[in-house]
Order: structure tokens, then sequence, then C-alpha cells
């Protein structure tokens, strides 16, 4: 079997990373703690997974299989951080945004205070599941991580997800219930 080809997403990338995400967390616990309504979660997930795309890919630490059918969305320590929160707080209902300040306050309280990589998503089409294709983009923010000799983190709501990402190196570092059960997972890259 051929290696995939693993690329850098660029903004002409948006539509179908943003439509792989979608579709790949429909039943994530997270997405729906934000977007429990089934009728509105395709339009309000497109909004969150486009501003997700937006905040990282002038940063280059999106990579994608196929140009989005399996994506890695990675923030390097310090970037990232401009200013796009105007876009959710736009275009989501208020309860949604709640449920994501309380989501985002209890994940900031647990993450580490030194510099880290974040795996703020990874997701794959489901149409493409069970290529791999998931191990080989989270792989290129890991090798990122460790060329800068700093640790890669990521959270999951979904306890199926935990084991997944044990077998590939992943250690949970700590966890908080509230407002749903979550680990935050740490991998030493160095």
């Amino acid at each position: 079997m051929t290696a995939p080809e693993i690329n850098v997403a660029s903004p002409g990338d948006r539509e179908r990373v943003v439509g792989s995400l979608v579709a790949a967390f429909e039943k994530d616990p997270l997405l729906r703690c934000y977007f429990p309504d089934q009728a509105t979660y395709p339009e309000y997930a497109t909004v969150f997974f486009g501003y997700l795309f937006d905040k990282q890919v002038h940063q280059q630490t999106i990579w994608t299989i196929e140009r989005g059918a399996s994506v890695a969305i990675w923030q390097a320590p310090g970037a990232g951080d401009e200013e796009l929160d105007g876009v959710l707080a736009t275009h989501l209902p208020a309860d949604a945004l709640s449920r994501f300040d309380a989501f985002h306050r209890a994940m900031d309280a647990a993450l580490p205070t030194e510099p880290f990589w974040y795996l703020s998503v990874l997701g794959t089409h489901p149409e493409s599941m069970g290529r791999r294709w998931g191990h080989a983009v989270m792989a290129m923010g890991l090798r990122h991580a460790a060329a800068a000799g700093l640790p890669a983190v990521l959270e999951t709501s979904n306890p199926d997800n935990v084991e997944m990402y044990r077998r590939a190196g992943w250690e949970v570092a700590s966890t908080f219930e509230e407002p749903l059960p979550t680990w935050i997972m740490r991998q030493s890259t160095h």
C-alpha cells in the first residue's frame, strides 16, 4: 500500500476540510454538547470548524490527506492567537456560545502551563475511515513538536478515543468532569 500524500492546507481547501470535519464529528460528545439539535448541527458545526480553519490556515499547521479527507489542525505555542471570536458570536446562538465558553474555561484550567503543541482537531471523513490517515496527519504535528523540543497536547471528550490515542503514544495527563467528561492527553516528543 502506498503512503498517502500529506499536504499543508491552503485557503482553497477550506470547503473540503470543513465538510469532512462536520461529517466526522457528527456524533462526537463535545460537538453535540455545543450543538445538540440535529437540525442545526450542520450549520453551526460548519461555522465552528470554519472558525478553527481560518484561525490556523495561515500558520501552515493544518495537515490534510486528499485536500481534506483526513485533517489535523495543530496550533504551535503562541500561534493562532488572532481574534476571530466575533465570527462565532455573530453566527452562533447565545446558548451554544455559553457552552463553548464553559468548556474552554475548564480546559484552559487543565492544560499545562509550559509551552506545547496543541492538536485541536483530528478528523477523517467517514468515507475515508480505516486507512490510518488520521495517524498520518497527526504525525506531522508531532514531528514539529519534537523538532521544537516540546510536548504535544490534545483533549478529547470521546471515551472511545482515549484508548486509540494511548495506542498512538499519548498518555492521560489530567481530566475534568464539567461541563462534560474530558481527558487531557500528552505525548512527550523528545
